[in-house]
């Protein structure tokens, strides 16, 4: 159900965060179990902090809001071009000509 207009959304400190997902990966404290601790209203924010652990460790538990994307993951900002150009020599050398 999509949130309604003025609802206040809770938010939960990077510690919090960082807490929750070593109690989980370490002692094995079940979902259930972390939300009845920090008072987490639903399990599926608990698996999209262990997603972003996952995929980028500490650093994708950090609120990243209002940070330009070019900052964030500097790297594939600068692969990008490398990507276009690459693509753009391979159709060259395939032959295509207006």
């Amino acid at each position: 159900m999509p949130a309604k207009k003025g609802t206040k959304f809770n938010e939960y400190t990077f510690e919090t965060k960082v807490k929750a997902i070593r109690l989980h990966i370490e002692e094995g404290w079940t979902y259930r179990r972390l939300m009845e601790k920090f008072g987490i209203a639903d399990r599926h924010r608990l698996k999209e902090w262990m997603r972003k652990y996952k995929e980028l460790g500490e650093f994708g538990l950090m609120d990243q809001r209002g940070r330009r994307k070019k900052y964030i993951d500097q790297d594939r900002y600068v692969q990008k071009p490398k990507r276009e150009n690459d693509m753009l020599k391979s159709v060259w050398k395939s032959g295509y000509r207006r």
